[in-house]
């Protein structure tokens, strides 16, 4: 399907040089999410990409300049932005992307009420357990004992589970994949995008250059694949929560029948212009003179 659709994949794509480091996940994660926006027909100009701040967020200059709508965010703030532009105008689908640096450390107080609230957009996780941007400092993700720019004598605290900790927050949709399998990303990004509310989706991600604790050959020994979702989040939790011998991989948890944040509105009940239709122009030149 993809290779009849070679044109259309190509509209997401760039002049600029990517600059990822050699063996990066980025590098398989944009590409999944190109296949995925490809497969279930979005066109270009229905797409807004919010980034954060980090290795992630460079994949904002990838995009062509009419292959999608993009915004790149202060560090750990691009969930609220990406729900505004969400709420604004929810028929444009908005997805946004942060690493665990900023969505654990910095912005993990927008990821609590981006779950609650569940705003109508997906976001992705670049889980690669550091602070990648500025060479490598422990992130809340990184492993215990490992040793990192600024940590030489090892972590001393425990990592966050990301999706273990997200499934605390009663969400929607909470998956797992990892960058090293194209295909199962590009699964779990389909899924997500046609969720109705937030879906919350952590990727697995390679470091190669600072984060050799967990290479590609070391989670390639440990993912496995979920064969069904789980139909609880205490079910959920418990599939999620071991990541060091078998690492489950696929949606951990989803609400089919979820009624996201602007649906709930009570003013918002029978109108049928969006945010963004409503407001109005106005001219502000009389107001202006007045300061002359």
């Amino acid at each position: 399907i993809l290779s009849d659709r070679k044109n259309e994949y190509l509209k997401y794509e760039g002049n600029e040089i990517i600059t990822w480091c050699a063996g990066c996940g980025n590098y398989s994660i944009q590409k999944a999410l190109e296949r995925a926006l490809i497969l279930e027909g979005f066109k270009t100009n229905d797409v807004l990409f919010c980034y954060d701040i980090g290795c992630n967020g460079n994949g904002s200059d990838k995009i062509a300049s009419d292959g999608g709508y993009t915004f790149h965010g202060l560090h750990g703030r691009v969930i609220s932005a990406a729900a505004g532009a969400a709420i604004a105008n929810p028929k444009m689908k908005v997805i946004a992307e942060g690493g665990d640096g900023g969505t654990m450390s910095e912005g993990i107080n927008h990821l609590v009420h981006g779950v609650r609230s569940d705003y109508p957009m997906m976001f992705i996780l670049h889980n690669n357990e550091n602070f990648g941007l500025t060479t490598g400092q422990a992130s809340a993700c990184t492993r215990k004992d490992n040793s990192m720019n600024g940590s030489p004598d090892g972590v001393i605290s425990d990592p966050i589970n990301c999706c273990d900790f997200v499934l605390g927050l009663d969400p929607s949709f909470v998956a797992r994949s990892f960058s090293g399998d194209v295909k199962h990303m590009t699964d779990i990004f389909r899924a997500g995008l046609k969720h109705n509310g937030f879906a919350f989706i952590e990727v697995l991600q390679t470091c190669p250059t600072y984060n050799r604790a967990t290479p590609k050959e070391w989670y390639m020994e440990r993912v496995k694949h979920l064969k069904q979702v789980p139909n609880t989040i205490e079910s959920a939790r418990k599939v999620a929560s071991d990541m060091e011998d078998e690492i489950n991989l696929g949606i951990f948890y989803q609400d089919k029948k979820s009624v996201n944040y602007l649906e709930r509105l009570v003013n918002r009940k029978n109108v049928k212009t969006t945010p963004v239709e409503e407001v109005g122009r106005f001219d502000i030149g009389p107001l202006l003179k007045q300061f002359e």
